[in-house]
């Protein structure tokens, strides 16, 4: 199991290396990415869907849909509208852009709430369930749509670069999670939420992350550097980026493991064996999305963060 998984994390990863360079490429910014991004979207969304009829909940699913897809195309929209207004290769936007095209997110997530307040006022029937179909509605548009609307951002604000080092430093803390873990591990971390996780992996997950954004912020963004101008960020600040993402991708992870462990799934779904659904992948960089888009936003990072 642990070399099927390293093989299909190695398979993973070379194709998304591939949508970067094509994405890079290409003279519409998000061209290959945002369609990925959709899909996530909303295969994410028909997971979490499933996890919540197997607790015995009823969201209604249409509205969070909707929603979820309209959270991803509302930030790359008005980025397209810059690009092509401004006839410009790469999106040199403004402070004031990036609030125009992040502020779109909200008003997603309100039409879904409103949206999800319409169908439950249509099929009510009798007292029971609709305060927590309407609660798990809720965090499904914020669990995958809002913060899966972070990546876009991250991809349209600062470029390929800083896309593909976010995703590298959290999935190599994954993968070193697992692997020393695997090897290595001996003392639970949280043996009733998830017992294959140890202290000793936890351990590989910040050592993997740290490496992963050395090796990042050193030379992948100088092959793929920001697409705007930034401040240069803080010397060294690799280290500061390696352990929140280290950190926040284990609570993804968790955090996700609590959601199965509570209606008793074992994995989001059985597409990829050894993986389990997209939810599975997906966990560790949901909740690392908004605080690595802080770390570039606060310029924690920047075009010289090697140091």
């Amino acid at each position: 199991m642990l070399f099927w998984r390293l093989l299909l994390g190695a398979l993973l990863i070379a194709t998304l290396v591939g949508l970067c360079v094509l994405d890079e490429r290409a003279e519409l910014p998000g061209k290959f990415l945002v369609p990925v991004a959709l899909l996530l979207s909303v295969l994410a969304t028909e997971e979490v869907l499933r996890l919540a009829q197997a607790g015995g909940m009823r969201p209604l699913g249409p509205p969070i849909y909707i929603a979820n897809v309209l959270m991803v195309l509302g930030v790359w929209f008005p980025a397209l509208y810059l690009h092509y207004s401004r006839n410009l290769s790469a999106i040199d936007m403004t402070m004031f852009d990036q609030v125009l095209i992040s502020s779109r997110a909200p008003w997603a997530l309100a039409i879904g709430l409103l949206l999800i307040f319409i169908g439950e006022i249509r099929r009510y029937d009798q007292p029971g369930g609709v305060l927590a179909n309407i609660a798990v509605g809720l965090f499904a548009m914020v669990y995958v749509g809002v913060l899966l609307s972070f990546a876009v951002q991250i991809r349209l604000f600062w470029g390929i670069g800083a896309l593909a080092i976010w995703i590298l430093t959290v999935k190599m803390g994954d993968i070193g999670a697992y692997t020393i873990g695997r090897i290595f591990g001996t003392n639970k971390m949280s043996p009733r939420i998830s017992p294959g996780k140890t202290v000793e992996g936890a351990v590989g997950a910040f050592l993997f992350s740290m490496l992963a954004a050395w090796a990042g912020f050193h030379w992948l963004l100088r092959l793929a550097p920001p697409s705007i101008n930034v401040v240069q960020g803080l010397p060294h600040g690799w280290v500061v980026f390696g352990l929140l993402m280290g950190g926040a991708g284990m609570l993804g992870d968790l955090a996700e493991s609590l959601l199965k462990r509570d209606v008793g799934c074992k994995d989001s779904s059985s597409w990829m064996p050894g993986f389990g659904g997209v939810l599975d992948i997906l966990d560790s960089l949901l909740l690392t999305a908004p605080l690595a888009w802080l770390l570039w936003s606060l310029g924690i990072v920047g075009a010289a963060t090697a140091g």
